[in-house]
């Protein structure tokens, strides 16, 4: 019986390296390139750990709920950094919940910004001043639209084609 030992085995060889070969990750062979990289990305990790976050150490201040189990229910929830909000629920026609609530929370310039919202069978519909709007129309198509109701009452028709 013979056996093969390492040294016996046939060594793979690598594949011939193209000359449009890069390295993966991309790596200089200056030192200083690469202590340069690692600098700034040290910096910014830095400014990135340094970005005030104010509301990391926001607590709980208000915590009340009420379920009764059948779809009618009630929470107001109050955070030290003046997040609000509080929802009322009652059972829909559908066997969902109908709700009605407000939440509220300081912006940026240090307004407080609030939504006022109902959700039911009819679909949820907030309302706030913080929420976009549409553009007005502009005169000539409000003018299109006169005159198309003008002809759908004299009882004018076009096809459809």
């Amino acid at each position: 019986m013979h056996l093969r030992t390492s040294a016996s085995l046939p060594l793979p060889t690598a594949p011939a390296k193209s000359s449009r070969h890069i390295p993966w990750p991309a790596s200089s062979t200056d030192p200083h390139t690469d202590n340069m990289k690692l600098v700034l990305l040290t910096c910014l990790l830095a400014v990135a750990a340094a970005v005030p976050r104010p509301d990391k150490d926001a607590t709980t201040v208000v915590d009340e709920r009420s379920d009764s189990g059948d779809g009618n229910f009630n929470y107001k929830i109050e955070t030290s950094n003046n997040i609000y909000e509080e929802r009322t629920g009652v059972p829909g026609a559908e066997g969902q919940s109908n709700m009605n609530g407000v939440f509220r929370f300081t912006l940026a310039d240090g307004t407080v910004g609030e939504i006022r919202f109902v959700a039911d069978e009819a679909g949820y519909r907030p309302e706030s001043d913080l929420l976009p709007t549409p553009h007005p129309l502009p005169a000539h198509a409000i003018e299109q639209i006169r005159i198309a109701e003008e002809q759908r009452a004299q009882g004018i028709t076009f096809d459809r084609k």
